[in-house]
């Protein structure tokens, strides 16, 4: 039987990727580039035929995709869409300055508004964060061009509403009250959407404080479209050498690794055995310290319900409350200088005391007395920068008393991820990780199984998990295959095959870890992809993922300090 020649959307999507990311690479060591150049051009082409999930209706030629904008938009920095020059930087000394940094709440990193038509924003996080940002900044551009041509007749005229829209953003600008009813109905035939979608859209924009209001940013990025299309005004995205001589020399990785080992140093702690945990950096804190801390003050007893009261935006008292505690009695707080924007902390667990703890914590007084553990606890790292920093902090250090390995006894990830199968809030356990686009491939001889989750209300999945190249990036065609060919995958995240990369390199052929070093990973779903409306541009999980959050934190404290190996 002849193979067939015809190409399967799978495989046009995954041919999609890879140029894209060429694209990306080519442009990012090139320096600067038009978005809607020639080179431009190659990166709209490729994401239009991949149709990521993320971006909705990218391909349709007049509707615009709306929920995909606001997602971008809370990941890019306020009064991006009015800016024709957007330059990625390191970390240069900005900080220091008197620019006023943005900070988007959905990917946290530091920008700054230079003059009324440039933004420079800084990528501390490796090749991942750039082509997260450049991929988002492509959609922005052709959803752009869907607006300045809804904005023109058929003789290249702009139209009265635009003129009309025009209008409003004046009026919005100065603070003066428009007809709400008129100005939908304006902005609907602009966005070639329905009055029910623009005015549903325009409340979401004005409920988040990072993006400006849905007028805005419809005049603005058509109003950049059309000059750069008649008065030959070019958008530009352009890359500072600084960041190209940086990026993949763990520079930034570097400094913060020596961080840790300096603290471990200076307080006599490099030698008590160190559990890693990478997760959030309030679940840890919470599960050991909020019964102790809420005790006559909140009703809860379960560590969920705590967490609960505690996620509620205005008991900003409560969360200060545990945090206090924590500082007194064995917690420690890194700051984090070196721009890898990954805070961390550090629990002596000896420092505890067991009869504060909840119940549900599985203390082994004996064993905690007579092993000593540390837990360090270090917040998500971003795709490729989960491997810079496990190898520098896994390399062995210098100081007075000579070179000292850190010693690491268990890894543990807790993680948010994309799921397959089930629904946000459920459970995923890796058996393997699979690296997209290659074939690599980590299989885990993981210490946490199905039967540790099950029982509780959630969905559970064992099996493989992708790491793919950009979660914003993923189609439901890749996704399929994934789950049901015979790697049956249970969902995808951004991060695994790049911490197991660095683990296992340390752990088998470097030899600065232990080679039986405990591995404990988990997931929580935050979206499933495959579902129509379920991807992470539906909404955030909310309250949702406290469950699985605290399952999982807790089965894993419970594993350090519970005397099992």
């Amino acid at each position: 039987m002849e193979p067939s020649s015809h190409r399967t959307r799978a495989q046009e999507s995954r041919a999609a990727v890879q140029r894209l990311y060429i694209a990306m690479r080519h442009l990012f060591i090139r320096g600067s580039y038009k978005p809607l150049g020639l080179s431009g051009d190659a990166m709209i082409e490729a994401l239009k035929t991949l149709q990521p999930e993320i971006y909705g209706s990218i391909n349709d030629p007049e509707r615009v995709e709306l929920n995909g904008l606001l997602y971008v938009f809370q990941r890019l920095p306020r009064g991006i869409e009015e800016c024709r020059y957007v330059r990625l930087i390191t970390r240069e000394g900005y900080e220091d300055s008197g620019f006023e940094p943005l900070i988007p709440p959905r990917r946290k990193r530091n920008c700054y508004r230079i003059d009324i038509e440039q933004m420079f924003v800084e990528m501390t996080r490796g090749r991942s964060d750039i082509y997260d940002i450049m991929t988002h900044l492509t959609f922005m551009y052709i959803e752009a061009e869907k607006i300045r041509r809804n904005s023109e007749d058929h003789k290249d005229r702009k139209r009265r509403e635009w003129a009309l829209l025009e209008a409003l953003v004046e009026k919005e600008l100065n603070g003066e009250a428009i007809d709400e009813e008129v100005a939908y109905t304006y902005l609907s035939v602009l966005l070639g959407r329905t009055y029910q979608e623009t005015l549903e859209a325009a409340k979401r924009f004005a409920a988040d404080s990072n993006a400006n209001s849905l007028f805005h940013i419809t005049y603005w990025l058509g109003r950049l479209a059309a000059e750069e299309q008649w008065d030959n005004n070019d958008r530009e995205i352009s890359f500072s050498s600084a960041l190209r001589e940086k990026i993949g020399h763990h520079v930034l990785g570097e400094a913060w690794s020596a961080n840790i080992k300096r603290f471990l140093h200076e307080n006599k702690l490099e030698n008590r055995p160190l559990h890693i945990i990478s997760a959030n950096t309030h679940s840890i804190m919470n599960c050991l310290y909020a019964p102790a801390a809420l005790k006559g003050v909140s009703s809860a007893s379960k560590l969920e319900d705590m967490a609960r009261e505690l996620s509620i935006e205005s008991n900003g008292e409560l969360r200060k409350k545990v945090r206090n505690l924590a500082l007194q009695h064995g917690m420690y707080e890194l700051d984090d200088h070196s721009g890898t924007n990954i805070p961390a902390q550090i629990f002596d667990l000896a420092q505890l005391d067991p009869k504060t703890l909840s119940p549900e914590i599985s203390w082994n007084v004996d064993h905690v007395q007579q092993e000593q553990p540390l837990l360090f606890v270090m917040d998500y790292a971003f795709g490729e920068q989960a491997f810079e920093t496990f190898d520098e902090l896994f390399k062995p250090y210098e100081n007075d008393g000579g070179r000292r390995v850190i010693p690491v006894k268990s890894i543990g990830i807790m993680g948010k991820a994309g799921i397959l199968e089930g629904g946000k809030g459920d459970i995923m356990v890796p058996n393997a990780h699979i690296f997209e686009g290659t074939a690599d491939n980590y299989p885990i001889d993981n210490d946490l199984n199905k039967a540790d989750f099950e029982g509780q209300g959630l969905q559970v999945f064992e099996g493989p998990m992708i790491t793919v190249l950009g979660t914003s990036l993923q189609n439901k065609d890749i996704l399929r295959y994934f789950l049901k060919s015979s790697w049956k995958a249970i969902g995808l995240e951004m991060e695994g095959a790049h911490y197991q990369k660095a683990i296992q390199a340390h752990a088998r052929i470097r030899k600065n870890i232990p080679a039986d070093v405990v591995l404990r990973y988990a997931y929580y779903a935050s979206d499933n992809p495959l579902e129509t409306g379920g991807t992470l541009a539906s909404g955030s999980l909310g309250l949702d993922g406290v469950k699985p959050t605290y399952l999982i934190s807790i089965k894993l404290l419970n594993k350090i300090v519970g005397g099992k190996p």
